[in-house]
């Protein structure tokens, strides 16, 4: 199963390093070209999905309660687990009954067997989401709801975390199990199904929209004109820079309406992977030699947090995202450290959650915690989502 999963993922290197023009050998060469046409029919089939869904041939369904809808236009590497976690938060604190709804990617599904039997037996609709946290217990381990759900019930108090494709489903259970009176839809963007009563959009401000080419020949899961859908868009990773002016403008031209907030994500504090409880102090980094690991969509922004802290990365290893580690894995990249004087691992808080408990404590090992923070403007970001929730 191991060496299954290695090769998987390899090929998705494979065809990253081809999309992004990493790869100019005559393979890579013909495989863009086939990505170029299959993506002009996926990108048709999108705004044909998308068109049905506005003129009401496909029904859209409404739940009766807030509907907060936040998502993005490119697969991954946008930071928006911490900007779920925060409204979430937030809404939770205002005395909200919050319920999460993720679709929990690369979380354990059913068996062909299971899914077949629902089938014939007509039970699909009846078999209810998985419950990641009740608002109070932590109920599922990572491999059953998925690193980003599991890391947001661990986080969130008084939250109920569930997980299903169908989350209008588990909207409903939401609703009834739990008297939720606020979904937040986790990576919703593309979820038609249900109609959300606020729609945010993160985009990432180092690297906006790829290549500006939809799957497969891009990382954009539909046309950049889609922006006009947004109420509201979160430029993440932001520094202020000059080229967020630039961006701004282009994010207009697409969606007039849209307010545009700038935020970046804030690095707090070093934790041990093992013993959760004990913190380091980021400063602590300062010209100490580390081993950073992280299997994330954007591996370089990760790197750059430690390196601003004045921490010198002796040794690393990135894997695709998502990456479940095996214990293996861990002790190879424990003895790479080893033999790099490394002085400690510091991985993100997402793979921290995958990472298997084993007995080995010959050398330091944190996780990254990070939160969102607003910089564009005065206002806080609670009053930010006062604002956009309450008024």
């Amino acid at each position: 199963m191991s060496s299954y999963r290695n090769i998987i993922e390899k090929i998705e290197r494979f065809m990253i390093d081809v999309i992004n023009e990493k790869s100019y050998s005559t393979l890579g060469i013909f495989i863009r070209g086939i990505l170029f046409w299959i993506s002009r029919i996926y990108r048709n089939v999108v705004q044909f999905r998308l068109w049905a869904y506005e003129k009401g041939i496909i029904k859209r369904s409404s739940l009766g309660c807030l509907v907060v809808s936040i998502g993005n236009l490119t697969c991954g590497g946008t930071g928006k687990t911490p900007v779920v976690e925060v409204f979430a938060k937030t809404l939770s604190k205002k005395g909200r009954r919050v319920a999460i709804l993720s679709r929990g990617y690369k979380s354990r599904d059913r068996t062909i067997y299971e899914k077949f039997i629902a089938l014939i037996t007509s039970k699909e609709n009846k078999i209810p989401p998985r419950i990641v946290s009740d608002g109070e217990n932590l109920l599922l381990n990572p491999s059953a709801a998925g690193d980003e759900p599991y890391m947001l019930a661990s986080n969130l108090k008084n939250v109920v975390v569930l997980v299903d494709k169908d989350r209008v489903k588990s909207g409903r259970y939401a609703i009834r199990e739990f008297e939720s009176d606020v979904l937040i839809l986790d990576d919703g963007f593309q979820y038609l199904n249900l109609k959300p009563h606020v729609n945010i959009v993160l985009v990432d401000s180092t690297f906006p929209f790829h290549n500006h080419h939809v799957l497969p020949r891009g990382l954009l899961r539909e046309p950049i004109k889609n922006l006009r859908r947004a109420d509201y868009v979160f430029l993440t990773k932001s520094n202020g820079g000059n080229h967020i002016r630039h961006l701004k403008k282009f994010v207009v031209h697409h969606n007039r309406k849209a307010e545009i907030i700038e935020c970046c994500h804030k690095p707090l504090y070093l934790e041990r992977v093992f013993e959760r409880g004990e913190r380091m102090n980021l400063y602590e980094l300062r010209k100490r030699n580390i081993a950073a690991l992280c299997g994330i969509a954007a591996p370089e922004s990760f790197e750059k947090f430690l390196t601003d802290f004045g921490a010198n990365i002796v040794y690393k290893r990135s894997y695709a995202d998502h990456h479940n580690y095996t214990q293996q894995e861990i002790i190879d990249f424990i003895v790479g450290a080893k033999k790099n004087k490394a002085d400690m691992i510091v991985t993100t808080e997402k793979d921290a959650v995958r990472i298997p408990l084993f007995a080995r404590r010959d050398i330091e090992f944190y996780f990254l915690r990070v939160e969102i923070d607003i910089i564009s403007g005065l206002e806080s970001f609670e009053q930010c989502i006062s604002r956009i929730c309450f008024n």
